[in-house]
């Protein structure tokens, strides 16, 4: 069978090109939420996590990446769907290639799965979505450093219904074995108060499982409608584990910032 990987195209701009380094910085962000948060009854279906440069919005993504250790061993297949940044999509992207790469390693795609889902309506295959796609890719090596060897189904998602994209999920939702990772950013650009306010409100409706969440209030809002509907149709659970802004770090400009969050659902 024919092979081929997607290269990272964000590494060493949004984290560490490293290994090492990368493994470092991961270990770092991990223990620090291990010291903040007892995450021993959570069984996670699910996770909501930001996709920005780490020093953003890395520790706020290992808040939710943290809720899956004790679990990890039973990982065998993760969904990992995210915004489209770099075209105009319609519907939602799998991809044609066979792996995605990155400084930790190299993840099979679960080709039977894309083959699977690839008939259904608003489901493209192509490789151009993912090409430049950082949405997923930051996530991988959060995913590799915890668990030890799974398959991966990305999907980038574009203009769609949240019922349709929400039916794709439920074809690829599995059992224990699955573990579905929705990546967003939440409100781009505002004042660091402004911020705070619309952000709020935002993870208001992410915890009540609103299905209507726009694009000026989180990058990934197709996503997160999705999940939410698959979360009402199987009755879980939702809880916010941290949240934070770009204005929050050393690096951070108070006067155009980034709104990060993190959710697990169970």
């Amino acid at each position: 069978m024919f092979s081929s990987t997607r290269s990272p195209a964000v590494a060493g701009l949004f984290y560490p090109a490293d290994p090492v380094e990368l493994t470092k910085q991961l270990k770092s962000y991990l223990a620090k939420v291990g010291t903040q948060q007892d995450l021993s009854s959570k069984r996670p279906k699910a996770i909501i996590v930001p996709h920005a440069g780490y020093i953003y919005s890395g520790e706020v993504a290992a808040h939710a990446f943290a809720s899956i250790g004790a679990n990890a061993n039973k990982i065998k297949r993760v969904v990992l769907i995210g915004p489209a940044h770099t075209i105009y999509l319609q519907g939602c992207a799998l991809p044609e290639m066979t792996h995605f790469e990155t400084p930790l390693g190299f993840l099979d795609i679960d080709k039977h799965s894309i083959n699977s889902l690839s008939s259904y309506e608003g489901v493209t295959t192509s490789d151009l979505p993912h090409q430049n796609e950082h949405s997923l890719e930051v996530q991988l090596p959060f995913l590799q450093h915890l668990i030890s060897e799974f398959t991966l189904i990305p999907i980038v998602v574009g203009d769609i219904m949240p019922n349709i994209m929400a039916d794709i999920l439920q074809r690829v939702w599995g059992g224990d074995e699955t573990l579905i990772v929705v990546s967003t950013d939440l409100s781009h650009f505002h004042q660091y108060e402004e911020a705070l306010y619309i952000d709020s409100k935002t993870c208001q409706k992410v915890l009540a499982l609103s299905c209507d969440i726009s694009s000026e209030q989180a990058c990934g809002c197709r996503a997160l409608n999705a999940i939410a509907l698959q979360a009402r149709r199987h009755n879980l659970n939702i809880t916010q584990l941290s949240y934070r802004n770009s204005g929050d770090t050393s690096a951070g400009d108070k006067e155009r910032v980034v709104g990060y969050a993190s959710f697990v659902i169970d």
